[in-house]
């Protein structure tokens, strides 16, 4: 099946791409999200008249998410949690834990926008890596600290 990217996808391609997918991912998940349309004659002849608009949009969005990013760098998130011996804590910091912390403090990052390979499970300072756009990621400082 072949459609037209409306938003750029990480495994597909850039906004305004024309690929080639299988009929049931696109069918079932890239044009009921509108992230794609189909390629059909008309659809076509709209991109190469709609280009110009899509990379405008690209770009401000890109720019927009350049800047949440420098203001994500600056900030750090602090956690308090209980302590066993040898500085391990009872349980974990989560990305879950990460991203209701960021949306308290009015950041709109989804959560599976932070990439945490494991949960943290140790006192001290650690880094998060937050992918905002394809091309944009932010570090947050994490420091966990003993309960008292």
């Amino acid at each position: 099946m072949k459609i037209i990217l409306t938003k750029d996808l990480e495994n597909l391609g850039k906004a305004g791409a024309l690929v080639e997918v299988k009929t049931g991912y696109g069918r079932n998940y890239l044009l009921p999200r509108q992230l794609a349309v189909l390629a059909t004659a008309k659809n076509v002849r709209q991109l190469d008249h709609a280009k110009s608009g899509i990379l405008a949009r690209a770009s401000k969005e890109k720019a927009n998410m350049d800047a949440m990013a420098k203001r994500l760098s600056s900030l750090e998130l602090k956690f308090t949690r209980k302590v066993g011996d040898q500085n391990k804590l009872f349980g974990s910091v989560t990305s879950k834990d990460v991203h209701e912390q960021l949306a308290a403090q009015g950041y709109q990052v989804e959560r599976r926008q932070i990439h945490l390979p494991e949960p943290l499970k140790e006192i001290g300072s650690h880094e998060v890596e937050v992918k905002l756009h394809s091309e944009v990621s932010a570090r947050i400082k994490v420091s966990i600290a003993a309960e008292a």
